[in-house]
């Protein structure tokens, strides 16, 4: 029962991808020690007997009989052993999740291709054949760059050809060679054959290596992808797909392996750090576009059925099946992969990566069979194992000075893999080992001996498998190989190019006959030894044949010798001549045949020709076979361009005509030429006509283009007008159905979508019904801004319409040179839109985007509030000026931002002072009047009467625009403004009213002081104080005449005359049917308000509704003041009583006028429009 060597604790782990089965291994630590077999008894039939035969189990220390268990054993096992129910418990351990799954179903090779086709078909719902592989690429990589969507595939991969068969012909195999695959049998592309070919240093591997020396079959779906990795060892790699749907691959170069690596661990460092083999895993996918933008070179193809593909050493590879396909792979090794093999071995002992065979091994494998080894294998082995003898002998030397004395020949090629790995770095050791008696069954490689165990040195034992003066005789035969091989390819091929003279035929003929009889049983096969035997065979031939020539010639007469030629034409099967007319009767036959076809292909015609380039003979055929081939390329030319009609243009056609015309006359050139050339017919008279359609004047309607796009659409080539008209036809249709949709859709349009439908229907070469009613549209709103503009700019104005309409967002600002703006400015990208309305930009965005009327009101509301806050603030802060005590020789005022220096005026409206030598001040002689600064005087206050009609003529033209409703706003906070204002009034407490917004008053302020301002600078302040009234800052004042005493003066008048009146009214006085009746002069100002109110709310109300503006419209006399009894009429008569008829006039101005002041009748104003004077006066169409 002692010691036993280790035995591989396997846990396998199912990866789906390619159904790999990874190893772990982990080997089981156990020292020496001694079994006391008296204390164990089988623990299935409780006896301690036959303890020989007693097994102890390396999990749980219970004991059995190797003949009790089931099925029993006849030797005790080496290396660690398990009782079945430690087993149990291992196997039935859940697997680790790591990478991809095993799938739970099993597959025939048919029912998986249903399955794969079928998640194709379904999954882009269309006909697998008919995707195309730059969807499926495109789509494979957003699923992959996803973490929302979810799609599970499966991929037969990593299946083992040794036991389901392979693809390519194998003898013994399962399945019966058929005669015409045998030529395969022993062919190089044979994926069986090329990892053990002669130049294949896999052939000098004797395990049967799955995947590296035996092929591995891959059955492959839609998105079944194969991760980035290098093939172990860094060997070759070649793929072959059998059938199916094509594979996509993508691939770095050998020398960028760093640099792919490098970016992967820096962009997902913590994967590599936990696990920093994790590229030879086979589970990391990552975008190649990715990697090309961190600078790593990237190439991809497509492989088809029939392709091979081949890796090269260290480059990196990826891809994904475009759908079900069969494929084979394995690898291979060629001379020149040692180096990097070596190169290999050291990079996995720094990943501390298991090696799939022993590097060393191999070489000294190849290194015993020097003599029959291929010369030019046997020249880079000598160099690689000069490197592994320099290397082996520094470690031994390392090993000695550490104080390992005893030493042992090991075969370590008879134990496994697995027990031969080095138990840090997990490196093959086949050279030498170190091992203690500790660990029996452990050992370590000779890099790595510190890492052994913590007992001294001395104990360790290096083991090894040749002496290095083993060593140096095996280099040295594989150099005399290689170099005696030089030595004799130098000869042959001196010998070959030996000029034909006396001198060196005699050379020719000894180096032939030397390296034939002493060199050639030396060397095995290659290829400028085969070379060299076709060389002397045709030699010899030629030598024989001139021989037999010159006998007859000297034996024979004249007649007797041209028998003997025919005679010896008998013999020419056997030489080369006969060869060459045995060629060129073949060649013969087979050009009758192909030209006797309608039309051979040109890849047929052209590799005839290419036969006959091996034979210098003039044949009657050739020329022929060229005039057939310029018609065949022709021909696919054609067929080519006619493929895909959206390439074949009309230059392409009378390419190819032109191209045909010099071609010799035959039947299918000449029924492909007339159909081309109908073609071409057809196409240019169509593109013409598309041409003329799209620049017909007057453009042609919709319904006459779709006709004829329909016929362009039937035509198998690519019209450039045609193409152009199919876009204009289907603009059209777009716009329409935008202008529909626009109609139908509850609100009014507003006026940027209405100008840029105008603008693209413009460009747009066909007739549009609508564009004309919305280019119409567009101009009335045009037309109204500029007469808004006339309305209330001022001339050389720097404000805007809107500015002047909409509450003020620059008070407070002193610099009258503004920068000029623009009132739509576009807003940076990734910043949301401003709400706060702080610029006027803000302002205008806001009621463009409002949705209707009330929510553009709104926003104007909120702009008004902020306005006036504004406005408070800005007041207190300049009134803060004149009622501070205290002196500030900083203080700025005015325009130009200077101190105080009297005169000075203060504006009504923002209380700043200016200097009047700054602003335009009015003269002091005309009296108190309303006084406003440049910043607060920004339009022409017009009366509200020229006001009204214009928001009723926007009513009309059912368009939203960011001017119209300011301008809406505006009037509806001027009418409420004038109902408080009337309501005031008319409560008799004027002295409190003017109490309230003060009188005129000077101050005496700014005095100088010492060290301030000298005594004879003393300012004397003036300053302008009347009250705050909107409607007078509105109109202006008439000279030297207050409002409120215009307003008392006039009602004194109205009330001396008023019997007078009276009586002239009552003689008119009837029924008023029409027309509104007021009741009271007193009410007459109120009602009439309440009435302007309610029908600027109607007129809201009616535009967002989408109906038509009524007739109402406001109207209000010059002077308010006069409202309670005057109408516009020249001479009112002021009427008076318990009610007032009144009359509309129906002109333009929209007035209304006493009945009886006009001298219109009851009955008149009932059944008769009514125009005022003043509109037949100026509108020659309301003349009668």
């Amino acid at each position: 029962t002692g010691s036993r060597q280790p035995f591989p604790r396997l846990e396998c782990l199912h990866l789906f991808l390619g159904a790999q089965y990874y190893l772990k291994c982990s080997n089981s630590h156990s020292g020496n020690f001694l079994l006391q077999v008296d204390l164990y008894v089988c623990l299935l039939c409780g006896s301690g007997n036959d303890e020989d035969r007693l097994l102890l189990c390396d999990g749980c220390d219970d004991s059995y009989h190797t003949f009790c268990l089931i099925p029993p054993l006849h030797d005790v096992p080496k290396g660690d052993w398990r009782c079945p129910q430690c087993l149990a418990q291992e196997c039935n351990k859940p697997q680790e999740a790591f990478g991809f799954e095993q799938a739970a179903r099993d597959y025939t090779l048919r029912t998986f291709g249903e399955m794969a086709d079928a998640f194709k078909s379904d999954y882009f719902n269309m006909p697998v054949h008919m995707v195309p592989t730059e969807l499926v690429e495109k789509e494979f990589w957003r699923l992959v760059s996803t973490i929302e969507e979810d799609v599970t595939v499966e991929y037969g991969a990593d299946i083992a050809s040794k036991e389901f068969g392979s693809g390519f012909p194998v003898r013994g195999g399962k399945f019966k060679v058929r005669p015409e695959e045998e030529e395969y049998l022993d062919s190089g592309w044979n994926l069986n054959n090329m990892p053990v070919m002669e130049q294949s240093v896999l052939a000098h591997i004797t395990a049967d290596i799955c995947g590296m020396k035996l092929p591995w079959l891959y059955v492959g779906m839609c998105f079944s992808s194969f991760c980035w990795h290098i093939e172990d060892h860094w060997s070759y790699s070649i793929n072959y797909l059998h059938w199916g749907e094509p594979k996509t691959w993508y691939g770095a170069p050998g020398y960028a392996a760093e640099q792919l690596e490098d970016v992967m661990k820096k962009l997902a460092p913590e994967l590599f750090e936990s696990q920093p083999d994790l590229l030879h895993q086979l589970v990391t996918i990552m975008n190649p576009n990715t990697l090309m933008a961190h600078g790593v070179p990237v190439y991809r193809t497509n492989q088809c059925a029939g392709e091979f593909v081949i890796t090269f050493p260290r480059a990196y590879h990826s891809g994904f099946n475009q759908g079900f396909n069969f494929a084979e792979a394995v690898n291979f090794c060629t001379v020149d992969w040692l180096p990097l093999g070596r190169q290999c071995v050291e990079h996995y002992r720094l990943l501390n990566r298991y090696c799939v065979f022993s590097h060393d091994e191999m070489i000294c494998k190849m290194a015993s069979k020097a003599d029959v080894l291929d010369v030019v294998v046997a020249s880079t082995v000598q160099k690689d194992m000069a490197i592994m003898i320099e290397d082996e002998k520094r470690l031994r030397e390392k090993v000695d000075k550490l104080g390992v004395t005893d030493s042992e020949r090991v075969a370590f090629e008879l134990f496994p893999d697995d027990e031969r790995q080095c138990l840090k770095c997990k490196t093959t050791c086949f050279m030498s080992a170190v091992y203690c008696p500790c660990k029996p069954g452990l050992l370590v490689c000779l890099y790595h001996v510190e890492d052994l165990c913590s007992c001294p040195t001395y104990k360790y034992k290096l083991g090894y498998r040749y002496t290095l003066e083993e060593l140096y005789p095996m280099m040295s035969a594989l150099k005399m190989r290689a170099e005696s091989y030089n030595e004799w390819a130098s000869n042959v091929n001196e010998a070959l190019e030996a000029k034909i003279n006396n001198k060196k035929s005699k050379y020719l003929t000894f180096c032939l006959q030397r390296i034939i009889l002493d060199e050639m049983k030396k060397f095995p096969d290659n290829d400028l030894l085969r070379h060299l035997r076709l060389v002397t065979q045709d030699a010899d031939k030629c030598a024989s044949v001139a021989q037999q020539l010159l006998n007859v010639m000297q034996k024979k007469q004249q007649d007797d010798l041209g028998n003997y030629r025919l005679k010896f034409w008998g013999q020419l099967p056997s030489l080369l001549l006969r060869d060459l007319l045995d060629r060129v009767e073949a060649f013969q036959q087979q050009s009758q045949k192909l030209l006797s076809e309608e039309m051979p292909s040109a890849a047929e015609l052209q590799e005839l020709l290419d036969v006959s380039f091996d034979f210098d003979v003039d044949l009657p055929q050739l020329a022929e076979l060229r005039i057939r081939l310029e018609q065949a390329r022709w021909l696919e030319d054609v067929q080519l361009a006619s493929s895909d009609q959206n390439s074949l243009t009309l230059d392409d056609m009378r390419r190819l005509i032109d191209s045909g015309v010099g071609l010799a006359p035959y039947p299918a050139v000449e029924k492909a030429m007339a159909k081309l050339q109908e073609l071409l017919t057809v196409s240019e008279h169509w593109d013409d006509k598309a041409r003329n359609l799209i620049k017909a004047r007057p453009r042609q309607s919709l319904s006459s283009l779709v006709p004829a796009v329909k016929e362009i659409e039937e035509i198998p080539a690519y019209l450039p007008n045609g193409v152009a008209l199919k876009d204009a036809v289907q603009k059209a249709k777009d716009w329409l159905q935008e202008v529909e949709a626009l109609q139908v859709g509850g609100r009014v349009p507003v006026l940027d979508t209405l100008a840029e439908l105008v603008t693209r229907g413009r460009s747009i070469p066909v007739h549009l019904d609508y564009l004309p009613r919305l280019e119409s549209l567009v101009s009335e709103v045009q037309a109204w801004k500029e007469c808004a503009a006339n309305t209330f700019l001022c001339e050389n104005s720097p404000y805007s319409l809107l500015e002047v309409l909409c509450p003020r967002c620059d008070i407070g600002m002193l610099n009258l040179k503004r920068k000029q703006k623009k009132l739509k400015e576009p807003v940076p990208s990734g910043k949301k839109k401003s709400t706060k309305l702080e610029t006027l930009g803000d302002l205008e965005r806001a009621l463009s985007e409002s949705k209707d009327t009330a929510s553009a009101m709104a926003t104007l509301g909120e702009a008004r509030l902020k306005e006036m806050e504004a406005l408070r603030s800005l007041r207190a802060a300049n009134e803060v000026k004149v009622l501070s005590s205290e002196e500030d020789t900083e203080l700025k005022v005015c325009l130009c931002q200077k101190e105080p220096a009297a005169p000075m005026i203060q504006c009504e409206l923002c209380r700043g002072f200016f200097h009047t030598g700054c602003v335009s001040v009015p003269n002091i002689l005309q009296g108190p009047r309303v006084w406003l600064c440049p910043h607060c005087h920004r339009s022409e206050k017009p009366p509200l009467e020229k006001i009204l009609p214009l928001l009723a003529s926007l009513q009309r033209i059912r368009v939203r625009l960011p001017e119209g409703d300011a301008l809406r706003y505006m009037i509806e906070r001027t009418v409420n403004w004038q109902h408080r204002a009337q309501q005031m009034l008319y409560s008799g407490n004027l002295k409190l009213i003017q109490d309230k917004v003060g009188s005129g008053l000077f101050y005496n302020r700014w005095q100088a002081t010492a060290g301030q301002l000298p005594e004879t600078n003393k300012v004397r302040l003036s300053c302008f104080w009347v009250s705050w009234q909107w409607n007078e800052c509105c109109r202006g004042k008439k000279d030297g005449i207050s409002y409120m005493e215009r307003k008392l003066k006039r009602r004194f008048e109205r009330e001396s005359f008023c019997d007078e009146k009276r009586a002239r009214v009552k003689k008119m006085r009837t029924p008023k049917k029409k027309k509104l009746k007021l009741n009271h002069s007193k009410d007459l100002c109120t009602n009439k308000l309440e009435r302007e109110r309610e029908r600027l709310f109607e007129m809201q109300r009616s535009s967002e509704s989408h109906l038509l503006p009524s007739d109402v419209s406001f109207s209000e006399q010059e002077d308010s003041e006069d409202e309670d009894a005057i109408c516009p009429a020249v001479n009112c008569l002021q009427p008076e009583g318990d009610e007032v008829d009144w009359v509309q006039c129906d002109g333009s101005c929209n007035q209304w006028f006493h009945q009886v002041c006009v001298g219109i009748s009851p009955e008149m104003a009932e059944k008769e429009d009514y125009i005022c004077i003043s509109c037949t006066g100026k509108n020659s169409q309301y003349r009668k």
